[in-house]
C-alpha cells in the first residue's frame, strides 16, 4: 500500500493543530483520571510535524507499510500525544479520543496491538526495545528494497536501559541508515530529573562514538523540527544511522506542567483542566 499524496501544511494551521493536540492530551488525561501528560504534552510539536509534514504515511493503514514511513513508539507512556495525532491526521475518529484508558477502549495507556487499532504496529512501554524493532523493521525495508524510511521516539530516561545500547551498537556496524531515531531530552523521568536519577552524560558525544551521525533541534519549536528532520531525511542511505537529540520541556504549553518531574504520570483535577484549557485555545474542536 503506498502513501497517499497530501498537501503540505501551513505552518500556521500546524501551530493550531499543536494546541489542539495539547487539549486533547490534558482532557483525555483527566477523563480516566490516569495517564501522562507531561512527555506527551512535551513532544506534541514533535508529532504534528511528522505527521503532517514529514511522514509518508497512509491513514488507510496497512500493517506492513510497504512503500511508507514506519513509526514505532519506544516511550509507550505518551500514548495520549500519538493517539491525539493519528486520530487528527485520519487514522480513526477524533470522538475515540473520549475512550482513553476505559474499560474495552482500544486506546490503552500503552499502545497495543491486540485491539487493531490504526497506526499502532508494535505493543510498547516496555522501556527500551524500541530501538531495537525500527533496526529489524529498517533491515527488512532494505531486503524488500523499500525506500521508505524508519523513525522512532525514545525518552532519555529510557536511556538507562541496556538493550539501548546493544542497538546503538548494532546499527552503525550493519549501516541501517534508512533510520531516523530521536531522543526526548527532557530531563525527567518518573522518580526525578534525570541528572539525579542516573546521569547520562554527554549524549552527543556517546552517540557518535558509537558510530551514528548525530544531530540537535529544539523540540518545541515547529520551524526547527522541520528544518532537522528534512535535514535528517537527507542524510539517510548514506551509510550512517540517524540519531537527533531533541530538546523539550516536559509539560510544554501548560505553564503549571512545564519542566517538571512531577506531571510524568498525574493527571490533572477539574479546576487545573479549566486552567489548561484556557491556556490551549485552538480554532479546531474538540471531541
Amino acid at each position: 500500500m503506498q502513501a497517499e499524496v497530501k498537501e503540505i501544511m501551513p505552518l500556521e494551521e500546524m501551530e493550531q493543530v499543536a494546541k489542539q493536540v495539547r487539549r486533547d492530551i490534558v482532557r483525555m488525561v483527566h477523563g480516566c483520571q490516569s495517564g501522562h501528560p507531561g512527555g506527551s504534552l512535551g513532544c506534541t510539536d514533535f508529532f504534528v510535524a511528522l505527521y503532517f509534514r514529514i511522514l509518508n504515511h497512509n491513514p488507510s493503514f496497512d500493517m506492513d507499510g510497504a512503500g511508507e514511513d514506519l513509526l514505532f513508539l519506544s516511550n509507550g507512556h505518551i500514548s495520549p500525544v500519538w493517539y491525539s495525532v493519528l486520530a487528527r491526521s485520519g487514522y480513526f475518529d477524533v470522538k475515540e479520543l473520549k475512550t482513553f484508558r476505559k474499560l474495552d477502549s482500544r486506546l490503552q495507556g500503552h499502545p497495543t496491538t491486540h485491539e487493531d487499532l490504526p497506526g499502532v504496529r508494535i505493543a510498547s512501554g516496555s522501556l527500551g526495545q524500541g530501538l531495537s524493532v525500527g533496526i529489524g523493521a529498517a533491515l527488512t525495508k532494505k531486503l524488500n528494497a523499500d525506500n521508505g524510511l524508519v523513525f522512532t521516539l525514545h525518552g532519555d530516561g529510557e536511556l538507562q536501559e541496556g538493550q539501548i545500547w546493544e542497538a546503538a551498537l548494532f546499527a552503525p556496524h550493519n549501516k541501517v541508515d534508512n533510520l531516523i531515531s530521536t531522543i526526548d531530552v527532557n530531563g525527567q523521568q518518573i522518580d526525578g530529573p534525570t541528572d539525579k536519577v542516573l546521569a547520562l552524560g554527554n549524549l552527543r558525544a556517546k552517540w557518535e562514538a558509537f558510530g551514528w551521525d548525530v544531530l540537535e533541534m529544539n523540540g518545541n519549536d515547529l520551524v526547527d523540527i522541520i528544518r532537522v528532520l528534512e535535514l535528517a531525511k537527507a542524510k539517510t542511505f548514506k551509510g550512517k544511522p540517524i540519531m537527533i537529540l531533541m530538546q523539550t520541556n516536559m509539560g510544554h504549553g501548560v505553564d503549571f506542567m512545564m519542566g517538571s518531574h512531577k506531571w510524568h504520570g498525574v493527571a490533572p483535577n477539574d479546576e487545573q483542566l479549566e486552567q489548561a484549557l484556557l491556556q490551549l485555545i485552538s480554532n479546531h474542536q474538540d471531541y
